[in-house]
């Protein structure tokens, strides 16, 4: 029962009490919370008040002997998934667990932990997601902590089509293991195919912590893994559990001759009791094109008919590939496998450097690669041994519930572009999107992300840097905004090639500035004009305003891509504060620093 629960319960402690109790708490954490409960049992119960630093043996036999604690840091929510499944696991077992995000934990209670988990993914080129930044930078500096006493294992999602893999995680290791604690259980470095081998690696995990985090007869109560706010529902619906929903609309909203092929889906959510909040993003699960399959079941010697075993049940090749098997993202160790089997020199060639295995894997499909070495015939088992299970794409809301109530909405680009043999390919998500016609079915989930959301406050300022499709979340922010009421200003920054044709969502956008929700918006067209224009060049044009909202408390806002857009803004913004408030470099750096641990500086990349 929460202590806030029992003022409405008749209770020997006066208001006065229930606060000083209240007070008094607030900063202790759940290791902490449990002894000082044993401590009070013990007092309770006939002990006489001990002096600093001795304890009841009725307080002793009655605290926990230590407990659990897992930390995930994670951009998209698989490191999150992760980690509450293990902390269910180890609560099934009895062990006192607390699971929490990096973002809300004090890095000063690592000094009283005794057992901990990291379940962390990496983003890009080797960064921690943006939840663990702040963790990850104290413990790879001089004020990290020493911890003699702590046990720790690190689980590291990632992918291995990018040259850092795993980074993060390997940071965690090896900073953990410099400030004196103890691995318990070697760190596992997971590619997407992680849930099996996450899966075998947490039950190792917690039967070593068993051994060593005991519990007397007298236990005090176990702390309870991570919840969702009372106030906001859990669905039944998630990841492995996706919502079967109808696809309303599906309009390209890009111009005739744009270059783009930029479209906006309407999906109704109506009666599955889904609930999201601006600055979620939409899982989507999708089923690879039936042309694609028979022609890649053609080029190995096969005929689709051959039975294969899919999670402990048989079904034919083609349904495999269509339903289960990544066949539009390829991965270095593909192309190593194929190279292998195939004994084509270029493959092995290729492989042999990691890093143009991983360029050429980015370029090229699975179909592409079994082309390199023709008349290759493999049986059904071999293919599927070296393909990788599909996984859902995600996609940042573009929609409000306060707005468009039981559906969700996305913004969406194809990926579209030809072989080096002239053959069309498409993504395996955006294509399938794009060929789903209005009625037609698709399975979805909300991944919440409460690294991206609105200020509190809806008098707070925010600055939005959206070009292309990352015009998505603020198409959300402006429809919350809306519907809130809020008197924050709000200042857009958008780009995109050309102003007739890629303009997204224009007339919402003028209609946002003519009523005066939209404070000011900046539009930055690439190819309107000889030099090329982009979003950072019209955040340099307006530093003074900028910086000056920034003074002011305005929040500020970054989707798109990580690779250019995000680090050039970041650039562009470290630029402003630099020039604006009469800083050094390092002294601005830190200052964009403190905005992100403030939460007033948030990004949704990819």
């Amino acid at each position: 029962m929460l202590l806030k629960e029992l003022s409405s319960l008749t209770s020997p402690l006066s208001d006065l009490q229930l606060n000083q109790l209240q007070q008094a708490i607030a900063e202790l954490n759940p290791n902490q919370l449990a002894w000082v409960s044993g401590y009070l049992s013990g007092i309770s119960q006939g002990g006489a008040v001990v002096a600093t630093g001795a304890v009841s043996a009725a307080a002793v036999s009655a605290a926990p002997a230590g407990q659990l604690t897992v930390l995930f840091g994670s951009q998209t929510g698989n490191s999150k998934g992760v980690a509450e499944e293990l902390a269910a696991s180890a609560k099934a077992q009895g062990l006192p667990v607390q699971v929490k995000s990096m973002a809300n934990y004090k890095a000063k209670d690592l000094k009283t932990e005794t057992h901990l988990i990291i379940v962390v993914s990496t983003n890009g080129e080797g960064e921690a997601p943006d939840d663990a930044i702040e963790l990850h930078e104290l413990l790879g500096s001089k004020k990290a902590p020493k911890l003699p006493d702590l046990k720790y294992a690190v689980l590291a999602l990632g992918d291995s089509s990018y040259e850092f893999f795993c980074q993060t995680g390997k940071d965690f290791d090896e900073r953990l293991a410099a400030t004196g604690a103890q691995s318990f259980l070697e760190r596992l470095d997971c590619d997407v195919d992680y849930e099996t081998p996450a899966k075998e690696w947490g039950d190792k995990a917690l039967k070593l912590v068993s051994e060593t985090l005991t519990l007397s007869v007298q236990a005090a109560p176990v702390a309870q893994p991570f919840a969702a706010p009372a106030s906001f529902a859990t669905s039944q619906y998630d990841k492995k559990n996706p919502y079967t929903a109808t696809l309303v609309t599906n309009q390209k909203i890009t111009g005739r001759n744009s270059q783009k092929d930029v479209r906006h889906f309407e999906i109704s959510l109506e009666d599955s009791g889904i609930q999201y909040r601006a600055g979620d993003a939409l899982g989507v699960w999708f089923e690879n094109d039936s042309e694609l399959v028979d022609q890649v079941v053609k080029q190995v010697g096969l005929s689709g008919d051959e039975q294969v075993e899919v999670d402990g049940e048989k079904v034919s090749l083609r349904q495999a590939l269509i339903s289960h098997y990544e066949l539009t993202q390829s991965y270095p160790g593909f192309v190593e496998k194929y190279a292998e089997i195939s004994g084509s020199k270029k493959l092995a060639k290729i492989a042999a450097d990691k890093a143009q295995a991983r360029e050429y894997a980015n370029s090229h499909q699975i179909l592409d690669i079994l082309a390199v070495k023709k008349n290759v015939s493999l049986t059904a088992e071999q293919l599927i041994a070296m393909l990788r299970r599909i996984t859902p794409r995600l996609y940042s809301i573009a929609s409000s519930q306060a707005e468009v109530e039981e559906e969700v909405h996305l913004t969406v680009g194809m990926v579209e572009f030809e072989s080096e043999q002239g053959d069309a390919r498409s993504g395996g998500a955006t294509g399938f999107l794009k060929r789903l016609e209005e009625g037609g079915e698709v399975k979805v989930f909300v991944e919440h992300n409460d690294n991206f959301r609105l200020p509190a406050n809806p008098e707070t300022p925010v600055i939005m840097v959206g070009p292309g499709t990352g015009v998505a979340p603020f198409r959300a922010f402006m429809q919350e905004r809306d519907a809130q009421g809020a008197g924050g200003k709000n200042w857009m920054f958008f780009g995109d090639q050309t102003f007739t044709e890629d303009f997204l969502y224009q007339v919402e956008w003028r209609g946002y500035l003519d009523s005066g929700l939209l404070t000011k918006m900046d539009v930055a067209f690439s190819r309107d004009q000889e030099e090329k224009i982009y979003v950072q060049h019209r955040l340099l044009e307006n530093a003074a305003q900028v910086y000056q909202w920034l003074e002011d408390g305005a929040h500020f806002y970054i989707c798109g891509d990580a690779n250019r857009m995000a680090k050039d803004v970041n650039d562009a913004l470290v630029k402003i504060v630099q020039e604006q408030g009469n800083k050094s470099f390092e002294e601005a750096e830190e200052y964009v620093s403190e905005l992100r641990r403030a939460k007033r500086y948030q990004r949704d990349v990819y």
